[in-house]
Parts: structure tokens; sequence; C-alpha cells
């Protein structure tokens, strides 16, 4: 199987085009595919360019533990920068049709960024989904390891649990995140970030992402947290979101719409011999 593979600040993909596997490598070759040891080593796939009666372009996005996300910022971008590649678009508007919905994306002229319309956030807990909570999942509580959390809860077609701190890092990811990730609440388990205003226009935050683990950046887990951010009153329209991986820049308007625009990074092509999915 061939395999371009790029990075959206650090979050890397492997791009598997239909044209090249005409079927989806079952769940324990995308597991060993993405290993870091015994395969290429990425945190996901994205399968694409797919057939789409609702937009130009279809795309499935899988896990590195083969589970199938709804939506990725970071896979949109570089999704949209592989079709610039391969020269299926240019710099006009084109969409993206994935299970979490279509969105509209655009590529600088250079390539050097990319800008996608997200969608809007929703807070209610029956969209997205949180058991035994009702309307909006906003300023809750959560009991971890003895102690008592402030969380948000957020769909932008794919979950998130947005939990905001004074202070975050990345030991409170992997020691909160997979707890989170598997909590009852989350009937199709959740994305995870921390999230840590620093003034009306910047913030920053922590990444675990369901079926992946902890993350350098997420252009979804940014946009989420964007939308928290300016629930709690706390940041205006556009927002810088630093993140370990680099920054990603927001716009939210005052329906939650997110327009992200970041950067995706070509890093090369490959080719997986068969043997190593023996």
């Amino acid at each position: 199987m061939r395999f371009s593979k790029y990075h959206a600040l650090g979050n890397d993909y492997l791009v598997l085009d239909p044209n090249d596997s005409p079927e989806l490598p079952s769940e324990a070759d995308i597991q060993t595919i993405c290993h870091r040891n015994f395969g290429l080593g990425s945190d996901g796939i994205l399968y694409g360019p797919l057939p789409s009666i609702s937009a130009e372009f279809g795309l499935r996005i899988l896990n590195s533990d083969g589970s199938e996300a709804e939506k990725s910022g970071n896979g949109l971008r570089i999704f949209a920068r592989y079709l610039r590649d391969i020269e299926k678009v240019g710099t006009d508007p084109f969409t993206v049709e994935t299970p979490g919905g279509v969105v509209t994306c655009v590529v600088n002229s250079d390539a050097s960024s990319i800008t996608v319309d997200m969608g809007g956030v929703s807070f209610d807990a029956t969209v997205i989904p949180v058991n035994g909570i009702e309307g909006d999942v906003v300023d809750k509580q959560i009991e971890l390891l003895g102690s008592s959390y402030t969380f948000y809860a957020a769909t932008i077609g794919n979950p998130h649990c947005i939990l905001p701190l004074e202070e975050i890092s990345a030991e409170i990811a992997h020691q909160l995140g997979p707890l989170i990730e598997n909590h009852p609440l989350f009937p199709n388990r959740t994305n995870v970030q921390f999230l840590k205003i620093i003034d009306r226009n910047t913030i920053q935050i922590e990444i675990w992402e369901r079926g992946s683990g902890y993350t350098l950046a997420s252009g979804s887990s940014s946009s989420a947290c964007g939308a928290v951010a300016k629930r709690m009153g706390a940041v205006d329209a556009d927002i810088t979101v630093r993140m370990p991986g680099g920054e990603i820049q927001l716009h939210i308007d005052d329906d939650y719409k997110v327009r992200m625009t970041g950067p995706a990074t070509r890093v090369g092509a490959f080719v997986l011999d068969p043997e190593a999915l023996v």
C-alpha cells in the first residue's frame, strides 16, 4: 500500500487514496500501520477522496486504534493539502463530507495555510451525546480520582469534554484523559481537552484524543475549546489556540460557528511492505 504522510502541528496522518487501495485496511492492520515501531507511525489514516452526494469529496478518518472518527480539523487540513498536491483543487473553496458533516475548505496560494469552516458547536447533551444530563452540558461536575472538576461538553461533529483549569500540563492529560475518554457519561467515548485562558484572544490547551491518546495538536479540539471559552465569556471572536505542536487561529461567531486556519506539512511518500502486516 502507498501512503502520503503529513502532519498538522505534529498531529500526523497517513493519507490512503482509494486509487491505491480500493478496500480500507482491517482494524488490526490499521493498528499495525499506525504503530510507531511496527508500522509507518501516525495518529491515524485519512481514506479518500471518496464519492459523495453532499460534497465534492468524501473522507473517512480512522484513529490509530482502528476506530472511526466523525471529524478531525487537522485531518481535514491535511486532506485539503493532499488534494492540492495531487491537483484536485486550486485556490477556490471546495467541500468535503465526513461522517461529522460537510465542511468548506480553502488552501491559500502557496499551500502554507488552510482554512476550514468547521461548522457550529452544540452543547446539547442529546446531540453530543452525554448520559444523565438534560439540556446544555455547561459548568457541570465530574468526579475523578477523588477530586471534583468542572467540565463542559460539546460537539462540532465529534464529541469533546473540556476541563477549564488554572494550570494545565501533559502530565494532567495523561493522568485524566483516559479516565474521561472512557467515562460512563460518554456512550461513544469522547475527546478530552484541558483548557487554560491566557487573555481575551488567547487560550492554551492540552489534548487527549479518543482512539489516539495524547496528541500535540487538534483542530476539532481547538474549535471545541474556543467555543467553550466564548460560552464562558472569557474570550472574544478571534482566538489564537496554543498547543504543544503550535498554534491555530479561530474565528467564532455568536452562533458558535467556527472558522479554523492553520498549516499542514507534507512529510513524504511511503510504500508499506506486505511483510509488515503478516
